[in-house]
Order: C-alpha cells, then structure tokens, then sequence
C-alpha cells in the first residue's frame, strides 16, 4: 500500500498538489446500493473552504469554488461498488507568490525536507504538504458517512475547538456542546467567547502571528465493537488518521494524559469519560472523545503578511478531523462484518 492510501477495507488514494490541476480522490470498497448523497459532499466541501459563515477574517484569502466531479462509481445516484472517483479543480492558485521559496524553503514548513527527500519537488504553495490536500480527504470522509448513514444511522461525528491559544472551554461550556451548532461560531469555539478568539485571531494575522490549539471529536452512538486487535485497534487507527493530518503534535482517547494522576480505584469505575468509548481497542458503543492538538501555524512574519495563511489551523481542521473519522468508523464498520461466521 503506498503512502497516499488509507483503509484496509474502505480504501482511499489521495492525489493533487495544491496549485495542480486538480486535487482528487479514488475510493475503492465501498459496497454498490449505497445512495450518493450530493449534498453531503457539496455540504463538507464548503465547511472545508476558508470563509464557512462568516469567518473570512481569520482564515486563509484563497477562494476555491471547490465544486466536485464526480467521475465514476456512480449512477442514477448510487453507489456502483466500483472505484468512485472525484475531483476539484484549483482555480485560485496564485503561484508566483511562491518563487522565492524554490531556493528559500520557510521557517517551520516541510519545504527543505520534502526537497531534500524526494530531489525534486512541486516548491508552488507546499506542492502536496500544502493543507489543500486535505479536500481530497473530506469528499472521501463524505462518502464514507453516505454508507454509515444507512448502516449506523444514530452516528454522529461533532468536532469543535477546546482550546484555540489562552482560550479554553469551561466545564459548563464542555457539557453544553452536544446542543450546539459549532458551524454558527466563527471560530467553531463553542462560547460566548468565540468573539473574543475571533479577534485575537484576527489581530494575529494582521501582525503575522500564529496560535495553536486543541480539537477535540465527539462521537455520539458509533457502531459496537469496531477495532482489529492488535495492530488495528480502533484508537490506534483514528489515532494514525489524525495525526496524518498537518500541523497536529498529539492524540488523546478519553482522560488521555489526566489518567496519569488518577489512582486506579478512581479510574477504573467503568464510566466512558474514563475510557472514552474504547476498551481493548473496541468500540463499547458508548460515546467516543478524542482529542488532537495543533501547534502554531508555520507562516509567520512577513511569510503571513505577504502570502494567504490561517492563523490557526484547528478552525479549518475540524471537518478533516471529522472526515477521517468516518473513514475510520467506515473503514472497520466494513471490516467488522468478517469478525465471524
């Protein structure tokens, strides 16, 4: 499997650089019958897109229309059970902005280390190290909850953000995110303080600065007793599909690092808060929390003033967090159907 892939059973191909062509996906796996919901894919595509309601001010300038094509693996608005693939054209690319890189790789980007690994690279706006890669994630993720609509309809995936810079969610504010719709807040911070995050926001992109922070995905009602030990744990793949992502540095399941504290007679009291969802690598069919941390965002300085940049990636993560974990969830919903006879 090369590393463009992800799935073992729901299987997916990532391809396209950020100022190519196109940026596509192919996905191979998944079963004929299902019904191709094109308003899921138009519906993740613009959460993807800089801009969601209203947020212009804090995200990146660049205006895809990201309008999918989808090439093959559907008709009369179902799934074939043959590869479907589809693709967004890039429109918006703006790639002299890019040529004093070629020789001057930035600050805290993978430009030298791809350089360097592969001899020759696409420098243009991070070539495929670019977080633009990710929309090809997000239409596969879209698919991916097409099928578990019908097979799981009671799922639900939440991302928010937690943590964007010194601002946290209260333990009032954390109990209340279930009821809300993260998308209405500029910053998807869930609190009344999401005002405030958007101009801290705002002010460090005028000044060419950057903050980190935390996600975190809720999963409400997943499917029993996904996960293939060992090597295929649950966690252990939502783990590896977020930390593929760009810009994260962490991963936790559950209590994840405050377990380190706590006596075991304390722990082990069998509530999901505890373990999050997962025991022995398998889902329980409880809810899932996982939470994943970002680090500033790279462009800083005048490579933020003079290009287009996110000063915080978490905002503009949360659908690909999202996206990857109905991968998951698709990937082992599939693979579940083999465990016996």
């Amino acid at each position: 499997m090369s590393a463009s892939q992800f799935g073992s059973r729901f299987v997916i191909t990532s391809f396209g650089e950020s100022h190519g062509t196109a940026l596509g996906v192919v996905i191979d796996g998944c079963p004929a019958g299902v019904r191709f919901d094109s308003e899921i894919l138009k519906k993740e595509l613009e959460r993807r897109r800089p801009g969601h309601h209203g947020s212009g001010q804090i995200v990146s300038g660049r205006q895809e229309a990201d309008a999918p094509e989808v090439l093959s693996g559907v008709f009369e608005e179902k799934t074939l059970g043959t590869p479907i693939a589809i693709i967004v054209r890039n429109q918006d690319a703006r790639s002299q902005d890019y040529k004093e890189i070629k020789n001057s790789p930035r600050a805290g980007h993978a430009d030298d280390m791809w350089r360097n690994k592969f001899g020759h690279s696409d420098h243009r706006g991070g070539g495929r190290s670019s977080g633009r890669e990710t929309v090809s994630r997000v239409m596969a993720g879209a698919v991916a909850q097409m099928l578990l609509k019908e097979t799981s309809p009671k799922t639900r995936v939440m991302g928010y953000a937690s943590q964007i810079g010194p601002f946290s969610l209260t333990p009032d504010e954390r109990v209340q995110v279930p009821s809300k719709n993260i998308d209405s807040f500029q910053a998807r911070f869930p609190s009344n303080r999401d005002v405030e995050v958007a101009e801290l926001l705002k002010s460090a992109q005028e000044s060419g600065d950057s903050y980190g922070g935390v996600a975190e995905i809720l999963i409400e009602n997943p499917p029993a007793y996904l996960g293939q030990p060992v090597f295929h744990k649950l966690k252990s793949d939502l783990a590896q599909a977020f930390l593929s992502v760009g810009a994260t540095n962490g991963f936790e399941l559950g209590l994840g690092f405050e377990s380190a504290e706590v006596k075991g007679t304390e722990f082990h009291q069998g509530t999901q808060e505890a373990y999050g969802g997962i025991r022995g690598g398998i889902s329980t069919g409880e809810s899932i929390l996982l939470k994943v941390s970002f680090k500033p965002t790279s462009s800083i300085l005048d490579v933020a003033k003079k290009g287009r940049h996110d000063p915080c990636i978490v905002t503009r993560a949360i659908p690909v967090l999202e996206a990857m974990t109905w991968l998951v969830l698709a990937d082992h919903w599939l693979w579940s159907k083999t465990d016996r006879i």
